[in-house]
């Protein structure tokens, strides 16, 4: 697995206080509320627009060809959800739990509670395979140690989830639905009350308009492909981030610096990567300033760089293609040793 050479100056728990004074200093914790209410009204008006064109169109096949924009407008949306998780949008606490349970459990039917439960313990440990869930043993294992003894199919997914990861990334969207079920179940009734009650709205107004639109058929099929669409473009965007990059444990001592800087890859490009991957191709600055808005995330970019080499901190921004090549071809070497006992 090809990792960055980690300098002796960038164990010894290098400041991070400098650089968020340089951050603050350049206004970029500040909130951008009306660019926020501004990018969610378009896609909440362009998810509507999509609905009606599916309307207008009628029981025809072409319909289905709209399940591609709805599943790339319901993983903006998504990204509205993790910005509200992480408290980017406004001052009100009250206020990010109504956006996050709007976006996640009304538009794309997946709990906010179970999402920011997750992702917040990720934050807190990227890549840490005893406390990040992102790296935890599953369907896909992410150390060889995860991967030792498994037989059957788990054993079969392990030997060959580098050539299946993106034809699994299409399963996805229908995964953050039934996760989500699965812990608001075993939440109290209280707290997950209104959270099961959006989604079976959710689940009620989706299905219902494709019935009712839609033959049964095509009706199925759209929900397929918007679902597998959704899962597929998510995926892609969180997938180039931590995968093949350094995988502390409980012996690694490093400070907020280290262990979101070294754990943590850039995806350079432009306009285009940015939207399509909704900024956090700057995952870097968003795992350094979780709060920060999401569109001030390129501006910190070349802060941050500059800082990292001025500490001699490694800082990794590679191309896309490049990225999944890392993340691919660490997955395939964690499954080596199961090929080789066959």
């Amino acid at each position: 697995m090809a990792q960055p050479v980690v300098s002796p100056a960038a164990t010894r728990g290098s400041d991070f206080s400098p650089l968020l004074r340089e951050i603050k200093a350049a206004g970029l914790l500040e909130r951008r509320t009306a660019a926020y209410a501004m990018a969610i009204g378009i896609n909440v008006a362009l998810m509507a627009m999509t609905w009606a064109g599916i309307a207008v169109i009628g029981a025809s096949w072409w319909a289905l060809l709209l399940a591609i924009p709805l599943g790339i407008l319901t993983t903006r949306a998504a990204f509205f959800g993790h910005d509200a998780g992480h408290q980017q949008i406004a001052g009100s606490r009250k206020l990010h739990d109504w956006v996050g349970i709007l976006h996640g459990n009304l538009l794309c039917g997946m709990s906010y509670g179970w999402w920011n439960d997750k992702h917040n313990r990720h934050h807190a440990n990227p890549n840490h395979t005893d406390k990040d869930p992102d790296v935890g043993e599953g369907i896909l294992v992410w150390t060889m140690e995860q991967a030792e003894g498994r037989e059957g199919l788990n054993g079969w997914l392990s030997r060959n989830q580098a050539r299946i990861f993106f034809p699994l990334l299409t399963l996805e969207g229908f995964n953050l639905k039934v996760s989500s079920i699965r812990f608001l179940l075993g939440r109290p009734r209280r707290e997950a009350r209104l959270e099961l009650g959006l989604m079976a709205a959710h689940l009620g107004l989706y299905l219902g308009a494709l019935f009712v639109i839609l033959s049964p058929g095509q009706a199925v099929l759209f929900a397929l492909i918007h679902h597998m669409v959704f899962g597929l473009h998510l995926g892609s965007v969180f997938a180039p981030n931590h995968k093949g990059m350094e995988m502390p444990d409980d012996q690694t001592c490093w400070g907020h610096l280290e262990k979101q800087v070294l754990t943590s890859r850039n995806v350079n490009g432009g306009l285009v990567t940015d939207w399509m991957m909704g900024g956090l191709n700057y995952q870097i600055e968003h795992h350094l300033f979780p709060s920060m808005p999401r569109a001030n995330l390129r501006f910190a970019q070349p802060i941050v760089q500059s800082y990292c080499e001025r500490i001699g901190m490694p800082y990794l921004s590679t191309t896309l293609i490049d990225a999944y090549r890392m993340g691919l071809r660490h997955m395939h070497e964690v499954g080596a040793e199961l090929r080789d006992h066959r």
